[in-house]
């Protein structure tokens, strides 16, 4: 009989969801993971420290109210690494004990240390003492999560030239700094540092950045960064990268140098399977460290499952917890719903992006017929109580069903609209529910009336002239 009925392997958002979920249905369960790593990637190094550090910095610089206190008002002159890492400690501090006392709970045994496959139903863990033991189950979830990927003709020292993971480290916030990659990761580090003062330049070999979302928003933020100082440099890639006793001097292929005390890549994920043994118990991972599965989260050895950022996009929290929670039920013989298509996506760049459905450029390759809808902030009361002049709520409408195709938001709060509009897609509701709802006033809710009542004076005054 084995020891355990499911062995996790990363006790991230997808390791956690699945350990529970497992132990919930009255399994016997464990974790892995090392002790200075309990929550994972997502609590240690990025979701939660880099969502806290941005607000840190929003609260800090007074950058949010500079509409209503002019352009100067400033919480905090000489803003600190040290101001900023306080309010990250704490509340990194809080969530690992929050998953503790969650796993505690729900009677999940929790082993301090590393782990590899001996076999295909045996894990030997490393603990922290070097000593190891050896682990069975009957079903193994990988939940190991991953590591920023780092070019090796870089030469990292995790100061001068550093990764998404070491930023979090710095010992003083840089005068200007590059950034390589105008990914998500990238263009939230590039906002939070040039709200702080930073010269950001920004360098992406794509002849554009954030190509998943829409094209008005995405524009509407690179005009906000570009006010904050940040410089953009598309379709350039680096050559190489000189550290100097007084920075580093980042050398373009096409001949530019760009001087900065600090630069920052931001080159994408690599799954962290490297020491896993993967061999030993059947399976392989592609050149990215990514395993594959099927539609149950299964690898190719069916008791083995495996969820999060391991195995690829979307690689959010989010996602990775119904990755997780999905996987438990399945092994367990337990049923469980198909993950919705209509997931939503959160950006927290400043102002924040956060978007569900197709956009517009999506819509028309398909040859979907659609009408826009707009909100602006500034039509608001709510907007200009909180001093957000700029942001804006567009509906993509269809004007044949007059469902919702697609919702796209930018500013304030953007990452909890978004989830209004979700609800009513995942739904099946129009846009004409929008326009009869009554909404609190005053909110930023209220955006999703005023861009309905926008929509379908439109498709009424198309309506009127077919007529």
């Amino acid at each position: 009989m084995p020891d355990y009925d499911m062995l996790v392997l990363g006790s991230g958002p997808g390791g956690q969801k699945a350990a529970i979920a497992a132990a919930k249905l009255g399994r016997r369960v464990a974790v892995v993971d090392r002790p200075d790593m309990v929550g994972g990637v997502s609590i240690h190094t990025g979701t939660i420290p880099s969502k806290t550090l941005r607000e840190a910095v929003l609260y800090l610089t007074g950058l949010t109210q500079r509409d209503l206190y002019g352009q100067s008002y400033r919480l905090k002159e000489d803003i600190t690494v040290a101001d900023l890492t306080a309010r990250t400690q704490h509340v990194v501090g809080r969530e690992v004990d929050v998953i503790r006392s969650q796993l505690s709970r729900n009677h999940v045994s929790v082993f301090a240390g590393t782990g590899r496959f001996v076999d295909p139903h045996t894990v030997a863990l490393r603990e922290v003492t070097g000593q190891e033991r050896l682990i069975g189950a009957e079903h193994i979830v990988i939940a190991t999560g991953t590591r920023p990927a780092r070019p090796d003709s870089v030469e990292f020292d995790g100061r001068t030239i550093m990764d998404s993971d070491n930023v979090l480290a710095l010992e003083r916030v840089p005068r200007s700094m590059v950034i390589v990659g105008a990914g998500v990761i990238g263009m939230e580090y590039a906002s939070m540092f040039a709200a702080l003062g930073s010269k950001v330049t920004v360098v992406e070999k794509r002849a554009a950045m954030l190509d998943m979302c829409d094209v008005e928003v995405v524009e509407s933020l690179k005009y906000h960064l570009r006010d904050l100082a940040v410089t953009f440099r598309f379709g350039e890639t680096v050559a190489a990268v000189e550290r100097h006793a007084r920075g580093a001097l980042t050398v373009l292929e096409s001949g530019k140098k760009i001087p900065a005390d600090a630069v920052m890549y931001s080159a994408g994920r690599q799954g962290l399977t490297d020491d896993l043994d993967l061999g030993k118990a059947g399976l392989s991972a592609d050149p990215r460290g990514r395993i594959a599965v099927d539609e149950h989260y299964r690898t190719e050895v069916p008791h083995i499952y495996a969820v999060g950022d391991v195995i690829g996009y979307p690689a959010l929290a989010a996602t990775s917890m119904e990755q997780g929670r999905a996987a438990a039920y399945h092994a367990c013989g337990e049923p469980v719903g198909r993950m919705h298509n209509l997931q939503p996506i959160g950006i927290y760049t400043i102002p924040e992006i956060s978007f569900v459905g197709r956009t517009e450029d999506q819509l028309t390759e398909d040859r979907v017929p659609f009408e826009v809808g707009v909100s602006r902030y500034r039509e608001l009361a709510r907007g200009q109580i909180i001093g957000d002049s700029h942001g804006m709520l567009k509906l993509l409408v269809s004007p044949e069903d007059r469902t919702l195709l697609g919702v796209h938001c930018f500013g304030t709060g953007a990452t909890e609209l978004i989830h209004i509009g979700q609800s009513v897609m995942g739904c099946g509701g129009t846009v004409d529910y929008l326009v009869d709802a009554v909404f609190n006033y005053p909110t930023l809710a209220e955006s999703y009336k005023v861009a309905a009542l926008d929509a379908t004076n439109k498709l009424r005054q198309i309506d009127h002239i077919a007529d």
